[in-house]
C-alpha cells in the first residue's frame, strides 16, 4: 500500500487529511512537529511527504533542505498559508514538487497527491524497451527508463519534479515551449495562471548543468515565451 506521511501541527488538518487520504486508499502516517517529522522522514520508506511549512521544532522548509542534501528524493508537497509567497517559493528551489496553499479542499489534496505519484511511478516502473539507449545532449546524459541524468559523468540530485521537466524539454530540444505548455505536460494540471513554479524549477535545473546560469548553454529562455532545450 502507499504510504504517506503528514507533517502538521494542527490537529484539524491532521484529521482532514488523514480521513480522505485513506478514503482514497492511502496509508496514513503524521507527525506534530518538525523533528519528529524529519526523523520519520528519514527512517522510514514512504512514498510522499505532505509537509506543512510553520512547524515547532523545526520548520518545513530546513526539512525540505535537510532531505534534499541527504539525497532523499521522496515527493514532497509543501503545505503553505495564502499569503506566504516567499516561502512558498523558497520550498519549491528548495527541492518540493508541488504546493498547496491554505484553505483547501480534500478532494483537490487527493488528486495532487496522485498525480505526483502518478509521475514518480511511471517513471520508476518504465521498462526498458529493447535498443532504447540514454538521451544525450552535449555532456548531458539523461536515462527516461532509470529516472537517472548525469552531467560530466556525474550523478545530479534531481527531484522527481526536475527529472520529469528535464526529461520533457529533452524530448523536445531545439522547439520552443511555452509556460503553459510545460505546466499541462509535467505538473498536468491547472495552476490558475501561476507559471512561476515553471521559473523556479527551471532556475534549480540550470544550477546543476549550467555553467553561466545568466548565459546559459542548454536550457534556453524564449522571452516573452517559454523555454528550449538547445541541441548540440
Amino acid at each position: 500500500m502507499t504510504r504517506i506521511l503528514v507533517v502538521d501541527d494542527e490537529p484539524s488538518i491532521v484529521t482532514l487529511l488523514t480521513f480522505n487520504l485513506e478514503r482514497a486508499g492511502f496509508e496514513v502516517q503524521s507527525a506534530d512537529d518538525g523533528l519528529k517529522g524529519l526523523k520519520m522522514a528519514t527512517e522510514g520508506n514512504y512514498d510522499l511527504i505532505i509537509l506543512d511549512l510553520m512547524l515547532p521544532g523545526m520548520d518545513g522548509l530546513e526539512i525540505c533542505k535537510t532531505l534534499r542534501q541527504e539525497k532523499n528524493s521522496t515527493p514532497i508537497l509543501i503545505l503553505t498559508a495564502k499569503e506566504d509567497e516567499f516561502d512558498k517559493i523558497l520550498g519549491l528551489e528548495l527541492g518540493a514538487d508541488d504546493y498547496l496553499t491554505k484553505p483547501f479542499s480534500p478532494r483537490e489534496v487527493v488528486a495532487r497527491v496522485k498525480a505526483i505519484l502518478r509521475r514518480t511511478k511511471a517513471g520508476q516502473l518504465q521498462e526498458k524497451e529493447e535498443g532504447e539507449g540514454p538521451i544525450q545532449i552535449g555532456e548531458l546524459k539523461i536515462f527516461p527508463n532509470r529516472y537517472e541524468a548525469f552531467f560530466r559523468g556525474e550523478k545530479l540530485n534531481l527531484t522527481p519534479k526536475e527529472f520529469e521537466l528535464l526529461l520533457y524539454l529533452a524530448n523536445h530540444k531545439d522547439r520552443v515551449l511555452s509556460r503553459e505548455q510545460l505546466l499541462d505536460a509535467v505538473w498536468n494540471y491547472d495552476f490558475t495562471g501561476d507559471t512561476r513554479i515553471v521559473d523556479v524549477h527551471i532556475s534549480h535545473l540550470r544550477e546543476k548543468i549550467e555553467e553561466d546560469t545568466k548565459n546559459p548553454k542548454y536550457i534556453k529562455t524564449v522571452r516573452g515565451f517559454g523555454y528550449k532545450m538547445a541541441g548540440e
